[in-house]
């Protein structure tokens, strides 16, 4: 899994760039709080995809629990995001998936850290 969490890591990281290109350039009749809105899911998505990279490197001696870690981050990005970037582009709320996918995230840091903890690597 390890690649797979670095590949993923590095399409959400260029994604996030591209969003926040549009959003810098692309946007400017946006409303602005949903102009606010779209910058804080790039930011949410950029921040995430180092932690998919973290995960890809983290993997050969955080075992399963940084691989659930990183499948609670793809599917956080993936869900909060996307559901930021409806509500802000498009005005499409999607109920609870944003707060699912915001859970996910907040899951895959406790199993990050949890894969940490139960780590028998050397110092």
């Amino acid at each position: 899994m390890q690649r797979s969490w670095i590949a993923l890591g590095s399409l959400a990281g260029v994604t996030a760039v591209a969003m926040a290109a549009v959003a810098a350039h692309g946007l400017g009749g946006l409303d602005p709080a949903a102009l606010a809105m779209v910058r804080s899911a790039v930011e949410m998505q950029g921040w995430h995809a180092l932690a998919l990279l973290g995960c890809g490197l983290w993997a050969p001696r955080g075992g399963r629990l940084a691989d659930c870690a990183g499948t609670a981050f793809a599917l956080g990005i993936v869900l909060f995001c996307g559901a930021v970037y409806a509500q802000g582009l498009f005005g499409l709320r999607l109920g609870i998936v944003a707060p699912t996918g915001g859970t996910l995230l907040m899951l895959g840091w406790l199993l990050l850290g949890g894969s940490a903890l139960a780590s028998r690597g050397t110092r």
